[in-house]
């Protein structure tokens, strides 16, 4: 049986990709499952390794991007007893997923439940495990207290902190006002004001925690806004280009800037995060934590916006739209 995959041909733009068809499926190894995909996410991380510039990826074109996947077991390989053909099942996958039929680790994957949306929950596996993770394992934020958002993964750290009655914060563009006041946060319109002197205005003693994937531009400005015992969680630099050898050193010196601040201050802390090195060393707590959200998603407490489904014919078109902002919410990749 053929089944069709999107691959990158060479590091570059949207045009790189390209679908290509296999004249036979995939066959699961001892320990693994094969996986009838049903959505896989399409995000920012994968424009990054469609680039090459993803560090978490060494792999060299040709290959399969793809970097979370909802999906039904089709097949199982020797030796696997705690997964059952039929069954739905979750990865976070990094490469890969942008393909009708995968094969995997068996002991990785974790049970979505029934009656989910695939593509509401692979919306879970990236963005929102990554906010829930900088709020509950990074920032330790308790109930009641206030966060300042910016990035990528403000609208997942803006529904998760509704529940814990947050007073946020989120710096966001006139176009997203309603958006982000629909979340229960007060907008900062970072293109008119500077953050750090309406943080100021709004609190007494500014932010027990920030969210910041801009830049070194920002850093050391968010870290400005926390007040004594707050966190700054650094998750990306998705403003920045840091192709070039003069932004890797600026990056560099932003980085050590920020030490000197913390040493400096005693009572303010930064940290870093990011998902895959996370998912590595922590297993046990993203199958746990991704259970969670799925739990919250089931019961309809967190609704993610999914702003476009694609097929895989569609794949280039999904990339060029990111690349340009042009979308609202997530952009999930669909198998009929």
């Amino acid at each position: 049986m053929a089944y069709r995959r999107a691959i990158i041909t060479q590091f570059g733009g949207p045009e790189v990709l390209r679908v290509v068809e296999e004249a036979t499926l995939p066959e699961p190894e001892p320990g693994e499952v094969r996986i009838r995909v049903l959505a896989a996410g399409v995000a920012f991380t994968d424009t990054m390794i469609r680039q090459g510039s993803y560090p978490d990826v060494k792999e060299e074109p040709p290959f399969t991007p793809g970097y979370d996947m909802v999906g039904v077991v089709d097949a199982l390989g020797d030796g696997v007893t705690t997964l059952a053909v039929g069954q739905m099942v979750a990865e976070l996958t990094v490469i890969g997923a942008y393909s009708e039929y995968i094969c995997l680790d068996a002991e990785r994957l974790v049970p979505v439940p029934d009656g989910v949306d695939p593509a509401e929950a692979v919306s879970m596996i990236l963005t929102y495990v990554t906010a829930y993770q900088m709020l509950h394992r990074k920032a330790m934020i308790e109930n009641g207290q206030r966060i300042l958002v910016h990035g990528a993964v403000g609208t997942a750290l803006l529904q998760l902190g509704g529940l814990l009655d947050l007073e946020m914060y989120g710096t966001a563009s006139e176009a997203k006002a309603g958006h982000v006041a629909a979340l229960g946060a007060t907008r900062i319109d970072y293109r008119h004001e500077d953050f750090v002197a309406r943080i100021d205005e709004l609190t007494d003693d500014g932010v027990d925690a920030v969210f910041d994937g801009i830049g070194p531009e920002t850093f050391r400005r968010s870290f400005r806004t926390l007040r004594p015992g707050g966190t700054l969680v650094i998750f990306g630099t998705a403003a920045s280009d840091l192709s070039s050898m003069r932004a890797k050193i600026g990056l560099a010196f932003a980085a050590l800037g920020l030490l000197v601040r913390r040493y400096l201050s005693r009572t303010r802390t930064v940290t870093g995060y990011s998902i895959a090195p996370r998912r590595r060393d922590h297993p046990e707590m993203f199958h746990e934590d991704l259970t969670a959200l799925f739990k919250l998603v089931a019961s309809r407490k967190i609704v993610p916006v999914i702003g476009r489904r694609v097929t895989l014919d569609e794949i280039v078109e999904a990339h060029e739209l990111i690349d340009a902002f042009a979308v609202e919410g997530k952009i999930v990749l669909t198998f009929d």
